[in-house]
C-alpha cells in the first residue's frame, strides 16, 4: 500500500471514529497533496505525485507547525502551541523514523564515497544523493553543513 492509499485509509479511519483533530490535519494534508498534483499537471508532468514527492510534503507541513508552535509558545498562546504539535504528531504518523545523529554521519560518509566527492563543489551531488535516498528520514537543513564541514 503505497503513502497515498494509508492517507486516504487514515482519512476514512478518522470520519467514522468521528476524530475531529485528527481528520482535520489529515484532510490539511490531502489538500497539499491534491495541490502539488495538480501543480504538476500544469507542468506537464505526471498527474499523480509519487510517495517522495508526499514525504517531502510531510516533511515541510512538520517544520511548517514547528515553527508555529515555536511562535506561540512564545506569544503565550499556549493552545494555539499545543494544537500545532498535536498535528505534528498525525503528520509523524506516516513519515519514516527518524536517523539518529550516528546514523546521519554514516549516511553522509557513505554518499560522499558512493558519488565520489572531493571537494566543496561536489556538495550537490552528495545531497542530491541523500535527499534520493533518505527524504523524509533527516532534515536536509541541518545536514547541509555537515556535509559542507566534511567536503570543506
Amino acid at each position: 500500500m503505497n503513502l497515498r492509499e494509508r492517507l486516504q485509509l487514515a482519512l476514512k479511519e478518522a470520519m467514522k471514529a468521528r476524530e475531529a483533530d485528527r481528520l482535520s490535519t489529515l484532510r490539511l494534508v490531502n489538500a497539499a497533496i491534491k495541490d502539488r498534483d495538480i501543480a504538476s499537471r500544469g507542468d506537464g508532468g505526471e498527474t499523480e505525485v509519487g510517495d517522495g514527492d508526499i514525504l517531502a510534503i510531510l516533511g515541510k507541513m512538520v517544520k511548517q507547525r514547528q515553527e508555529s508552535a515555536r511562535a506561540y509558545e512564545e506569544g503565550g498562546r499556549l493552545e494555539l502551541a499545543e494544537k500545532e504539535l498535536a498535528e505534528i504528531k498525525v503528520i509523524e504518523d506516516f513519515l519514516p523514523r527518524q536517523l539518529t545523529a550516528t546514523e546521519v554521519e554514516a549516511a553522509i560518509a557513505e554518499a560522499v564515497q558512493a558519488v565520489g566527492a572531493a571537494s566543496i563543489r561536489d556538495m550537490g551531488r552528495v545531497m542530491a544523493a541523500l535527499k534520493g535516498k533518505y527524504t523524509g528520514q533527516m532534515d536536509f537543513g541541518a545536514v547541509g553543513p555537515q556535509v559542507k564541514e566534511r567536503l570543506g
